[in-house]
């Protein structure tokens, strides 16, 4: 059990890097070495910071020196926090946070105004989950310096998890013209993908991979194209894909990830487990830890599988305990393999605080899970409105559909879900083909 709290404990830091991308450690950045921001929130991966954790252990020593020999030093002092926050992500040490926070209101006590602090400030408010912290504190580093990347790229992700997706347009749209690079082609990808248009993000993705000089800037990248091929079921693709992040950064955990899933889409269930474990016992984070307890499940490993879901629990408790929001996965685990009470709570509390296209579709399943698909269906059809094509999303509006009593929107979304994406779940696809062939 000490074992699993260690792991489990691991994961709250990283289930920001999941969820709301990691952080430029700008006052880190060695000379010739390309920044890597935050991941476009939601689905793509965090990038592994172009410094390892070594660098940035080395790093945040030499800055820790530095202010303390000069204590009015704001500029190092914003660094030093920014620089708390991305060794909360490469050590999963959340006890960073309130390092980072100290830093950061340091330098603005010394400096008030500061663009990088400020900037620093909004990563570490999205890295909170607080997005409207987030937009506020990014507007502000943006009023003093319209170029900073960081603020340029935390303003995006802000308006992406708020739902505001046409500002997010806009807002992605300046940053480009502003800041062009990965961090800036990234966004663009996710955004243009919400709206539907997965060849346009597609191309934003390969400009990003064409501008990729570094190992770990090539293997976010390349599954960042991994994930999007998998989401619109062309495993081939998303396989070489893999490969090449993989080549690129042999460890790299969201690719292990994403071969894991494109695996158990083509029927490799060993393979797929073995990716899947290697994921877990590294990132016990609610993603992973269902897709792995799915496959045992298919297989009828029932025990693991409820493992696996009990993990995620365990995972909740701890990540609140620790001041990260963990709502929107609660939801969606425990709607499926959980409290189902508890996840209709988590879910309007999530919807209260940003109404995205996630947060509908988890609110929708969990109104789904207590018997109410009369209320759910309007957020099922919110949740696909925006022509953002997720296979998970389009089985759950079916099976809301049906119980709600319309056959034909049952047949057509759930066809659309295997269409789209045939080994999207383990036990979701397997159910909308049992429900399809009811409905033959």
């Amino acid at each position: 059990m000490a074992r699993l709290s260690g792991r489990l404990l691991a994961a709250v830091a990283l289930a920001v890097a999941l969820t709301a991308g990691a952080v430029v450690a700008g006052g880190l950045r060695e000379e010739g070495r390309p920044s890597t921001a935050a991941a476009p929130p939601g689905r793509y991966p965090a990038p592994p910071d172009a410094l390892r954790a070594g660098d940035i252990d080395r790093g945040v020593v030499t800055l820790r020196e530095r202010v303390r020999v000069r204590p009015r030093d704001f500029a190092s002092w914003a660094a030093l926090g920014s620089a708390y926050v991305e060794q909360a992500r490469t050590h999963a040490d959340p006890t960073r946070y309130a390092e980072a926070e100290r830093a950061l209101d340091r330098a603005l006590a010394l400096r008030p105004g500061h663009d990088g602090a400020l900037a620093g400030k909004g990563a570490l408010a999205a890295a909170r989950h607080d997005f409207r912290g987030a937009l506020r504190y990014a507007d502000r580093a943006l009023a003093v310096n319209p170029y900073s990347e960081r603020a340029l790229a935390t303003r995006v992700d802000a308006l992406v998890e708020l739902g505001a997706y046409e500002r997010a347009l806009k807002a992605v749209r300046t940053a480009d013209s502003r800041r062009p690079g990965i961090p800036v082609f990234t966004r663009y990808a996710y955004v243009r993908e919400l709206r539907g248009d997965v060849a346009g993000a597609r191309r934003a993705l390969e400009r990003a991979l064409a501008s990729a000089r570094a190992p770990g800037d090539a293997a976010y990248v390349a599954t960042a194209l991994a994930q999007l091929a998998w989401r619109q079921g062309d495993y081939a693709q998303a396989a070489r894909r893999c490969a090449v992040a993989l080549r690129a950064d042999p460890g790299y955990v969201p690719a292990l990830e994403t071969r894991g899933r494109v695996r158990a889409a083509r029927g490799e269930t060993a393979g797929a487990v073995a990716d899947l474990r290697g994921v877990v016992a590294r990132q016990p984070l609610p993603g992973a830890l269902v897709a792995l307890g799915e496959l045992y499940e298919v297989r009828g490993e029932l025990g693991r599988a409820g493992e696996q879901y009990r993990l995620v629990d365990a995972w909740t408790r701890l990540a609140r305990a620790n001041g990260v929001n963990p709502d929107l996965d609660t939801a969606l685990a425990a709607a499926d393999h959980g409290d189902r009470k508890a996840a209709l709570a988590a879910a309007r509390a999530e919807w209260e605080r940003r109404r995205t296209v996630h947060t509908a579709d988890a609110l929708a399943w969990a109104l789904h899970a207590v018997g109410r698909d009369q209320e759910a269906l309007p957020f099922a059809r919110r949740a696909t409105a925006t022509g953002f094509r997720e296979a998970a999303f389009f089985h759950h509006r079916g099976v809301i559909e049906l119980r709600a009593g319309s056959d034909a929107g049952a047949h057509r979304w759930l066809g659309a879900a295997l269409r789209l994406n045939p080994g999207f779940s383990p036990t979701g696809a397997r159910d909308a083909e049992r429900l399809l062939e009811g409905l033959r």
